[in-house]
């Protein structure tokens, strides 16, 4: 009787058990809580490997160091003093800074340490640094990216 008594509690158990555990289990809302990358100074586009869609709201935050100018290693803003010349993916800005843009033709779009940005198109994200050449470049920023969809979003 007391065998029977215990295999049956024990059975209880076993049976409870995996609903109280699944009740403490959290679960992110979006696949893109997920999302921490690298993207290398020395490299092209890189594809962050998250889709957007139009109107989605777009977080990005970036640390890290990469060597943009002989013997100067800079954050993801980019150099202080030297503007990007015409003949940079991104004129005007800060040399060195990140950017970005969405889908293969996109327009690019300045990120530095933080970007909060309400996509125009449909695409994957791509993101680099704001050089021409790339080839004496050395380093790397990490990227965290939440993607959110907002009453505007077109799938």
């Amino acid at each position: 009787m007391r065998r029977l008594l215990l295999l049956g509690l024990a059975l209880f158990l076993l049976l409870m058990l995996p609903g109280s555990v699944r009740q403490h289990l959290t679960v992110a809302r979006f696949h893109t809580d997920f999302i921490d990358k690298r993207i290398y100074a020395y490299r092209d586009w890189q594809s962050a490997g998250v889709r957007i869609d139009q109107g989605d709201r777009v977080a990005i935050e970036a640390e890290g160091e990469w060597l943009y100018t002989p013997d100067e290693y800079h954050g993801a803003e980019g150099h202080a003093i030297f503007r990007a010349p015409s003949f940079y993916p991104l004129p005007q800005i800060a040399g060195g800074v990140l950017i970005g843009r969405i889908g293969e033709t996109g327009q690019p779009f300045r990120v530095g340490g933080s970007a909060d940005v309400r996509a125009q198109e449909h695409g994957i994200l791509y993101l680099r640094i704001n050089d021409d050449a790339l080839s004496d470049n050395d380093g790397w920023v990490a990227v965290q990216i939440d993607v959110t969809e907002t009453e505007e979003s077109l799938p």
